[in-house]
């Protein structure tokens, strides 16, 4: 085959492929646009399990009023799914952590499923300005004997917000005779629960009429519940090395001031930043202990990170 040939047919060639391209990205009519919509997406109604319970107390499914509002959650966060793959991976990471501690004291293991609810497993802040895992106000957090000041703040310690959370919903629970009401009142508090209660004449959760918020709470906790409980009915696909993992730490004591966290840290061949990943309930780069309290900071082991310190 001659030059002229050759180019002739590259030619052909190169045209074609333009043409090819040029066809596939022109914007759809109204008629092609219809059948991709039908053929390539589409959201499906959700058939709500037939039992579900919180705690081990039913969910009257059988009442109109419960399956809407239970159906809504569940359509919700199913079909957030970048929060709820989310929500699978650190559940991976946090749930060892936060099981054992609910067992020791004496709570009911659907409440790891509150902590989501309440921050997504995320040391963050809630508009009103509660804090930690379990969304305590300072107020609270205080009043149950955590420390919070400018340098440390115990809201964000997951072993002792949860000891904390723990105490809060007993007595909640001994006060309403339910988990269920127990769990509303943590976030409508049991004040308000109350005055609820006895305005209504009702003394379960399911009859009460509530704030928006307060009446969509335990359904939002059952909804990640049932998700989180199962993951790939709800379509979350994933492989076991997607999923966060927690990395095994140690703790160190410490009784006297630190003048400069970034220094200690380099004590254990880590940098301030990854301290504070794990300790993020230490507020400041120092630490006024003049009282010599007693506290023991979380120190990764060694071989998990690779820092320039």
């Amino acid at each position: 085959m001659n030059p002229l040939s050759k180019l002739g047919m590259m030619a052909a060639v190169l045209g074609a492929v333009w043409l090819f391209v040029n066809a596939v990205q022109e914007p759809p009519t109204d008629e092609t646009l219809e059948k991709k919509i039908v053929n390539d997406y589409n959201v499906y109604a959700l058939p709500l399990p037939e039992k579900m319970d919180f705690a081990g107390e039913a969910v009257p499914l059988d009442n109109p009023d419960i399956r809407e509002r239970m159906d809504r959650e569940l359509l919700v966060n199913t079909y957030w799914q970048s929060n709820g793959l989310l929500l699978v991976k650190r559940a991976n990471k946090y749930f060892p952590i936060i099981e054992p501690l609910l067992e020791k004291y004496g709570i009911p293991d659907d409440f790891k499923y509150l902590a989501v609810a309440e921050s997504a497993l995320q040391n963050n802040v809630s508009p009103a300005g509660a804090a930690g895992f379990w969304h305590f106000m300072k107020t609270t957090g205080r009043e149950y004997g955590l420390e919070i000041n400018s340098y440390v703040d115990e809201r964000y310690n997951l072993e002792l917000s949860t000891k904390v959370a723990a105490e809060y919903l007993k007595k909640s629970k001994e006060r309403f005779g339910t988990w269920t009401l127990a769990a509303a009142a943590y976030n409508a508090g049991n004040a308000g629960v109350s005055r609820q209660m006895e305005r209504q004449d009702a003394s379960d959760y399911y009859d009460l009429l509530l704030n928006d918020e307060t009446s969509r709470y335990v359904f939002r906790i059952l909804a990640l519940k049932e998700i989180l409980s199962n993951p790939v009915k709800y379509g979350f696909n994933y492989r076991d090395k997607d999923l966060y993992r927690a990395v095994p730490t140690y703790k160190v004591k410490v009784d006297t001031p630190v003048t400069d966290f970034a220094a200690f840290a380099r004590r254990f061949d880590i940098n301030y930043k990854i301290l504070k990943i794990h300790n993020p309930w230490l507020r400041e780069t120092y630490l006024k202990n003049a009282s010599g309290k007693e506290y023991y900071i979380e120190i990764p082991e060694k071989g998990y990170y690779s820092t320039g310190k």
